[in-house]
């Protein structure tokens, strides 16, 4: 009996010891869960405060704020503006230079046309002076010939232009040829002479 029963304690203590072990084990696991735990939501908590702002910073960098977006739009209106200032300037300048070209032109024709002029100027001068020296030479010769050859000859002519040629001789030569002229040519010459001498400025 005795034997039995320190079986029987025996085996309860060592229930006891393995209840006891096992207790401190698990309580041990416990509470190295809950630091665990803890540590982990404090990390966690910790990580969050540091992404927070960081997040923050994202949002304020890709959103500007309305002054900067305003001063973003006044830059590039001032851009634009200084872009349609600039081609309009190289625009005058092309026109500037166009039209300098053009009064160049004009300048270079100009004086072209002064010296056509000048030259057809003197050509006219030369040919009436010439025409005239014809004229001085031939009323030089008819008043040289004898009256009746004269008269023959001016008989000949268009009355117009035998009057021209007695209007420039001595009136006693000229009055010497009219004297032998047909009287119908003398009348016609005469009428003609009268109407010059009409016509010509009392003054």
């Amino acid at each position: 009996m005795m034997g039995s029963r320190k079986k029987k304690s025996r085996r309860s203590n060592g229930r006891g010891s393995i209840l006891l072990i096992s207790s401190l084990l698990i309580g041990s696991a416990a509470v190295r869960l809950g630091i665990g735990a803890g540590t982990a939501v404090a990390e966690g908590e910790f990580a969050n405060q540091l992404l927070l702002p960081t997040a923050g910073n994202e949002a304020d960098s890709s959103s500007p704020s309305p002054d900067r977006a305003a001063v973003g739009s006044l830059l590039d209106a001032l851009i634009a503006r200084e872009n349609r200032i600039a081609e309009k300037e190289d625009k005058l300048k092309v026109r500037a230079k166009a039209l300098d070209v053009a009064q160049v032109e004009i300048e270079r024709r100009l004086e072209a046309l002064k010296l056509a002029e000048e030259r057809l100027s003197a050509t006219l001068a030369q040919a009436q002076t010439a025409a005239e020296d014809d004229l001085a030479r031939l009323t030089t010769v008819y008043e040289n010939m004898k009256p009746k050859e004269a008269a023959a000859l001016f008989e000949a002519m268009e009355p117009e232009f035998a009057a021209g040629f007695l209007a420039r001789m001595r009136p006693d030569i000229a009055a010497k040829i009219m004297s032998g002229l047909d009287p119908q040519a003398a009348y016609s010459i005469s009428a003609i002479l009268a109407g010059r001498n009409a016509l010509a400025p009392k003054t």
